[in-house]
């Protein structure tokens, strides 16, 4: 039993992309009322209470990539996300859960490129990665030269995972080698930092367009595929996720390579975090609710699931003020 969880929780061999196969690409359609049918089926039936709700909100937690990204961030309110990001629950509550030791924290932190080396000095040993937004953020529509510099920039300030944006243009234009040397180009400027590549779903049009833009950016080289820069007017949906999460199984079934799934923006209340983690244990299996596979970009989910976990302990609600995220 315990070599099997050392097995699931062992980090898989990074995805190095192959080349693009425009065939599998073209042929691959989304039947919009099955994944609506599917979506609703799930969210119905499958529900956690209690004891499991707990240790479901505690395992979210370690997958949120804490996020802040607004045009007023500054090394203070970045020092106090990180701070956030070690100690994501009061004691007491973890106390009374009986998981004070397991030194919860999230999967990481993730900031514009200018406040990447205040997170990095602010986590240092933690062991919680840096995640910088880069490469036009969040339009992608800057020059490439200057994407790619923004990228290096961010890696050079100590970032380890790097969310860039696709031009979404390539996807509406079904321009799919464009779209594949775009993302290579930046997985190349990465080095060593993990890549995950934003589709902006919700401005791509079509289920079948998720599809099609999903796979393109895994055989490019994706670490992870991401649904939304949480800019847009329709960002992360279980149906945009079931999507991804099929394209992901799919290219696993064909290469023997594992892509991660970050569902971001409007993640909000504590039920989003479960019916997403569901939604991986179902389509894709126990190792997709790792954090080396799984992450959710938030900002204030945590405080909702913190409200969650109160209110399991205690039996009341607090009021949302008393969990500031920074």
């Amino acid at each position: 039993m315990a070599s099997d969880l050392h097995r699931i929780l062992e980090a898989p061999v990074r995805n190095p992309g192959i080349p693009l196969n425009l065939d599998w690409v073209t042929s691959s359609r989304v039947n919009k009322s099955a994944v609506e049918r599917r979506c609703s089926t799930m969210t119905g039936r499958r529900t956690v209470k209690k004891d499991w709700q707990a240790a479901w909100l505690l395992k979210a937690i370690t997958c949120i990539d804490l996020t802040t990204l607004a045009g007023d961030d500054t090394p203070g309110n970045v020092h106090r996300l990180c701070a956030k990001a070690m100690r994501p629950v009061r004691e007491d509550l973890l106390e009374a859960l009986g998981v004070l030791d397991l030194k919860l924290k999230c999967g990481a932190v993730c900031v514009y490129p200018e406040r990447v080396a205040d997170a990095v000095r602010a986590l240092e040993g933690s062991g919680i990665p840096v995640a910088s937004v880069a490469a036009g953020f969040p339009h992608g529509l800057s020059p490439m030269k200057q994407r790619i510099e923004e990228i290096h920039r961010a890696v050079e300030s100590g970032a380890e995972e790097i969310d860039i944006v696709i031009t979404r243009a390539h996807v509406l234009n079904g321009e799919w080698t464009a779209l594949y040397d775009e993302v290579a180009q930046f997985r190349e400027a990465c080095g060593e930092a993990h890549l995950k590549s934003i589709l902006a779903t919700g401005e791509l049009a079509t289920l079948t367009n998720v599809a099609r833009a999903s796979l393109v950016a895994m055989m490019a080289g994706s670490d992870f595929i991401k649904t939304s820069t949480g800019k847009e007017s329709v960002n992360a949906t279980l149906g945009f996720a079931l999507v991804m999460a099929r394209a992901i199984r799919d290219f696993h079934q064909q290469t023997g390579y594992k892509v991660g799934f970050k569902p971001a923006g409007g993640i909000r209340s504590a039920k989003q975090s479960t019916d997403y983690l569901i939604l991986m244990r179902e389509e894709l299996g126990r190792e997709w609710q790792e954090p080396h596979l799984f992450r959710l970009g938030a900002s204030t989910l945590l405080s909702d699931i913190e409200r969650q976990l109160e209110h399991h302990v205690t039996g009341r609600y607090s009021a949302y003020n008393r969990h500031p995220m920074a």
